[in-house]
């Protein structure tokens, strides 16, 4: 099999990662609730980290449901997903960082982290979507950090809500385009 078809049948079969970006809205409209209460920022982005945990078993619920194959045991790029999600937390210093010395500017770093982690998935998936959405996502949420005051930070994880949307709605269009194509189980 060749390398292409390898990563057409990861998109087809793991449903180009549905299942975990959905899951992702979910954390990030918690978040953006979280933004949303008049309590102290420490106590937010406590309530921030908190609420990540919800992410893989999340994650694995929405998967089942919308028949995504995230554990591709068959495929010889199969465990790659889940090391390119693991290398996220290698990230996560500059996120302790932030939260520690500039506490207002943790939810941009997240937010940044957040949307740069989606590149590797461009080519894991064969996917443009996670090309070309990662670097917009890290660039608007950079500009609109760069502009926003303490009271607004909530449009920071609504905003990363809206670019999530956006980039299931591109998926669900080249996973659609792909199943035209290719004849793997759905």
């Amino acid at each position: 099999m060749k390398l292409n078809e390898v990563r057409n049948e990861l998109s087809v079969r793991g449903k180009n990662g549905i299942g975990f970006l959905f899951s992702a809205i979910v954390i990030w409209s918690i978040i953006t609730i979280i933004f949303l209460q008049s309590i102290e920022i420490n106590q937010k982005n406590t309530y921030m980290l908190f609420s990540t945990g919800l992410m893989f078993p999340l994650s694995v619920g929405i998967s089942t449901l919308i028949k995504a194959d995230w554990k591709l045991k068959n495929n010889p790029l199969g465990n790659l997903g889940l090391l390119l999600n693991l290398a996220q937390l290698i990230y996560f210093p500059i996120l302790f960082w932030g939260i520690i010395k500039s506490p207002n500017d943790a939810i941009v770093f997240f937010a940044i982290i957040t949307g740069a982690h989606f590149f590797p998935y461009g080519w894991f998936y064969n996917a443009k979507a996670f090309y070309v959405m990662a670097p917009v996502i890290s660039v608007s949420i950079m500009f609109l950090g760069l502009y926003l005051n303490g009271d607004n930070l909530w449009l920071i994880p609504i905003s990363i809500t809206i670019f999530l949307f956006f980039l299931i709605f591109w998926l669900y269009l080249d996973y659609r385009r792909k199943m035209k194509g290719i004849d793997y189980p759905k």
